[in-house]
């Protein structure tokens, strides 16, 4: 079972807890995997590639996917539309990828009301407000205004860890790899509703 359905893994947490150094720990030894990114209307940019850093459409199949329910979210942004489309998610999902998230909190709810039965979500945190702080500051890519609404963010977001399967506390990299690695390996083995009910179904059926 569950050898070729795929699996999803949602990872959040507020930004400076260190997801993208987490994920690079771990990413070769988790098998295939799809990252999901968003598409666009915007007009692609020097430097980037498409299916790299976006998906780069036209407005016109944007609305179409729209109408045909294919976007997880979507929103009008400065004259382009922005969203998550459901295709390339669902192709991954169909080859048995394991497809990588890395949203906020309310793109886990999302998720999970989509797609909740094949997802297993991480909440991923520095072990203190503190702690956050002082990363954010020590990059020193953000203004400290907009450091300190990072923080007030992160204030709102630790409330909602309970939304979430697991909790992985970054303080010690290494280790919180290994945490993370387990559980990603661990999300490929959750079982969809459909399989689930075949085998009942199956598991029924004989003479008694």
């Amino acid at each position: 079972m569950n050898n070729n359905t795929g699996a999803i893994l949602v990872l959040s947490g507020p930004s400076g807890a260190g997801k993208s150094s987490l994920l690079n720990e771990i990413i070769n030894d988790i098998g295939e995997c799809y990252f999901s990114i968003s598409t666009t209307t915007r007009q692609i940019r020097d430097g980037e590639e498409n299916g790299v850093h976006y998906y780069f459409v036209s407005e016109e199949e944007f609305k179409k996917d729209i109408e045909e329910d294919n976007f997880l979210e979507y929103a009008f942004v400065h004259g382009n539309y922005y969203g998550t489309s459901l295709k390339p998610v669902k192709k991954s999902l169909n080859e048995g990828k394991l497809v990588l998230f890395d949203i906020d909190v309310q793109g886990n709810t999302l998720v999970n009301n989509r797609l909740g039965d094949i997802t297993t979500s991480v909440f991923i945190s520095p072990p203190t407000l503190s702690e956050l702080k002082k990363r954010l500051q020590d990059r020193s890519t953000d203004a400290q205004d907009v450091v300190e609404r990072r923080l007030e963010m992160a204030k709102k977001e630790i409330q909602r860890i309970s939304e979430y399967d697991y909790l992985v506390i970054n303080d010690n990299l290494k280790e919180a790899a290994d945490v993370l690695r387990t559980i990603a390996k661990a999300s490929r083995l959750k079982v969809p509703d459909n399989e689930i009910n075949e085998f009942v179904q199956k598991w029924e059926d004989i003479d008694l």
